[in-house]
């Protein structure tokens, strides 16, 4: 069932949008399955399941995090990850600095959006991402690459559209002024479809492959 998921989600993909598979909760063999089925990368939300996950897979697969980071979680996480894609404060961006210039590594960051100005989410408001990328830049050991919305609950898949466009136009004006910003991670199982049709090229699926938890 994960393979044959897997490979229908990959079928139905633009060729540039890239498939990172959710695999909170999930455990090492499934995961097994997404990557032999053609997956190169996961989405973990918490930094201690990724290492308990990374210390099994290692480097199979490339590891991203896309849940809220702590500060005090920032010297394991460089370790394990590939790519930070939930980055939403300075203070962050300079613990990550600290602990990627102690083992001489650039750690790829996506900025996250609160593209719906929810106080109860992470992220960061759309008016602040500018200001937010400026500060990034100053910090040798973060390579700043694009930015990352989880956008509203929603029940019909519609009506998020208007919150990934918001992302998307940022992405845009940003990109104009700086080449490095190459990734726009949006969209999960319910609405992944909405996500690349409004320009994400990485979705994060997990339930559409994996089933319910």
């Amino acid at each position: 069932m994960i393979k044959n998921n897997v490979k229908n989600i990959l079928s139905e993909l633009p060729r540039d949008v890239e498939l990172e598979v959710a695999t909170k909760k999930r455990d090492i063999s499934q995961i097994l399955e997404v990557i032999a089925a053609g997956v190169r990368i996961v989405g973990e939300n918490y930094v201690q399941e990724a290492q308990s996950k990374f210390d099994v897979l290692g480097r199979k697969v490339k590891w991203h995090l896309i849940g809220h980071l702590q500060k005090n979680k920032a010297k394991t996480a460089v370790k394990i990850f590939d790519m930070i894609e939930t980055l939403d404060s300075v203070e962050l961006a300079a613990a990550l600095d600290k602990e990627c210039k102690k083992i001489n590594k650039v750690m790829p960051v996506l900025i996250e959006v609160n593209s719906a100005c929810e106080s109860q989410k992470a992220g960061v408001l759309p008016e602040n991402v500018k200001d937010l990328v400026a500060e990034i830049l100053g910090f040798k050991n973060l390579n700043f690459m694009g930015l990352m919305t989880m956008g509203p609950s929603v029940d019909n898949p519609e009506d998020i559209r208007s919150f990934f466009k918001v992302t998307k136009d940022i992405f845009d004006r940003i990109k104009q002024t700086n080449a490095d910003c190459k990734y726009l991670s949006m969209g999960m199982s319910d609405t992944y479809k909405v996500a690349y049709q409004e320009g994400a090229n990485i979705v994060r699926v997990g339930t559409a492959i994996f089933g319910s938890r």
